[in-house]
């Protein structure tokens, strides 16, 4: 197994665990999407993808219809996504992707993060380069041979291809999802969800006082509405 799966077994049980708040960073998700593609699944595979994981997370079907209806809105304000870079204590790199329609507010709270728990926030690219961008897949393992899913997939760019208890996961370079996203539509398979993390390509292991510095910044960011999503290098 390679390092997604790893990253993805730690960071398994640390998923948006407020139901309340993985609504609202879905609900972030289809404004930007509609915004960007239209109201239209059918034409606009960004919407298809985020529909796909408000469905993972049991989100109602009227709360998906009235997130899109809303989105169509032409007066509501634009979200963007902004990354942060920063360090936390100890020497971890963290960065941060947030959906916000006022930065000024946004790099505010996240610059008091870091000064309140004696980190210090980043310029853009100081710890970027640090990550992997990848995109990642999930589908029904029933009736599927992964390793030979895994040989066909990797002319659309897929890296890794592995089984756990959610289902197939395939994992690939960002750039890849649109051609691997198409592909398994092509093919009649369903995504039950995707998305994109940041994989880092080292982690540094802490004690565990250490490790407890850490964790009291990362627990403010991940806090902030404005945040969608938070990666590091501290070993998990």
């Amino acid at each position: 197994m390679g390092r997604a799966f790893e990253f993805r077994k730690a960071r398994k049980l640390k998923r948006w665990s407020a139901m309340s708040k993985a609504f609202t960073r879905i609900g972030k998700d289809i404004v930007i999407a509609v915004k960007e593609g239209g109201p239209d699944p059918a034409s606009n595979s960004k919407l298809r993808a985020v529909i796909q994981n408000a469905k993972s997370v049991n989100m109602p079907k009227d709360n998906i219809e009235r997130a899109i209806k809303r989105a169509s809105d032409k007066s509501l304000g634009d979200y963007k996504e902004v990354l942060y870079e920063g360090y936390a204590p100890h020497g971890i790199a963290i960065l941060i992707e947030t959906a916000t329609d006022n930065n000024t507010r946004t790099v505010a709270n996240i610059r008091s993060y870091f000064n309140k728990c004696d980190g210090s926030l980043g310029t853009s690219g100081s710890v970027e380069f640090m990550f992997d961008h990848t995109c990642n897949f999930r589908i029904p393992a029933e009736g599927i041979d992964p390793e030979e899913l895994e040989l066909e997939m990797i002319d659309f760019g897929a890296e890794e291809v592995f089984v756990d208890d959610d289902g197939i996961l395939i994992y690939a370079p960002f750039e890849s999802f649109g051609a691997i996203q198409k592909e398994l539509e092509n093919r009649g398979i369903e995504i039950l969800s995707s998305g994109f993390e940041r994989i880092p390509k080292v982690t540094k292991k802490l004690t565990e006082e250490e490790a407890a510095d850490v964790e009291k910044l990362l627990e403010k960011i991940e806090e902030d509405d404005d945040v969608q999503n938070v990666y590091h290098t501290m070993q998990e």
